[in-house]
């Protein structure tokens, strides 16, 4: 058995703007959460890092009410999930295959994958990986790591920051990176997953997944799902903050070109966390271009 951390059953209740009720699953041993909302074509919506479901918590309600049915899981270690305690434990791989898990449990067919940051890598590979039953991708913010991907000088020091910090600070990681300040009732939100610093081994390990060189663990996925989706006909919407800043839209428009796709749309007055800073909007040019299709 895995040595995981669980929530307790209050700990994300009466959360500002989320009145979303998780529903569960357990796959080896872990009970993995998601919330279900709405009837339709279903639209997934995959999150990154550190952040879980309450992301998407505005984008969600004008999809679901345009008649598309939402799913939203709490990856591995995130949110509502169960939280294994070591680092270690977490892999790229393991990532994708208990994602891949909601797919099936739930038979997914016809679906939206949307997908933001590490979203991105586990979400698209998951729509490569499972194309009967992935129709549309929306990319938002995100990238795919192929070990060729150039790293920073500013984030391999927020590499090296994760690394050595324990009790790593979710909600100020997620402020930082929004263009407006949430308020500190919506970054105590982000933080009410992670009750003690053996919960955040899940979000510590995200960064230093990230293969930094060709023959990394990971690296050869990433270059499979880039050269995929490059000959992948599948309708895509790419939306891009224009103030992103750890993956600025310049990123954006390189991804974009190597995936074979078109430049991203442009989300105004937004950051990294583009969903907190202009939600509403998000959601409505997603419903409407899923009505129109």
């Amino acid at each position: 058995m895995v040595e995981a951390v669980r929530n307790r059953e209050d700990a994300l209740t009466g959360l500002p703007g989320y009145p979303f009720s998780p529903s569960y699953r357990e796959v080896d041993g872990l009970r993995l959460a998601h919330i279900d909302e709405g009837e339709g074509a279903p639209v997934v919506f995959m999150h990154g890092e550190p952040t879980w479901s309450y992301l998407w918590r505005k984008v969600i309600p004008p999809v679901r009410d345009a008649g598309f049915r939402c799913i939203a899981p709490d990856l591995v270690g995130f949110g509502a999930s169960d939280k294994p305690v070591d680092v270690d434990w977490y892999s790229y791989e393991r990532h994708v295959a208990l994602a891949g898990t909601l797919l099936e449990d739930l038979d997914v067919r016809g679906a939206t994958m949307v997908v933001h940051d590490w979203g991105g890598p586990i979400g698209l590979r998951l729509a490569i990986d499972h194309a009967d039953r992935v129709e549309r991708l929306v990319i938002l913010d995100t990238g795919l790591f192929t070990g060729r991907q150039r790293m920073t000088d500013a984030w391999m020091s927020f590499r090296n920051f994760v690394e050595r910090t324990e009790d790593l600070p979710v909600g100020f990681l997620v402020r930082g990176a929004c263009k407006h300040d949430p308020g500190d009732e919506v970054i105590a939100a982000y933080d009410a997953p992670y009750e003690t610093p053996a919960a955040k081994a899940g979000a510590r390990a995200f960064p230093l997944m990230i293969p930094l060189d060709p023959e990394a663990s990971g690296a050869d996925a990433g270059v499979r799902v880039v050269n995929a989706l490059r000959e992948d006909s599948r309708p895509t919407l790419m939306l891009w903050a224009d103030s992103d800043p750890v993956l600025p839209l310049a990123t954006g428009e390189r991804f974009a070109a190597a995936i074979g796709r078109g430049a991203p749309r442009t989300i105004p007055d937004a950051g990294h966390f583009l969903q907190e800073d202009q939600g509403p909007l998000i959601g409505s040019l997603i419903a409407e271009w899923l009505a129109a299709g």
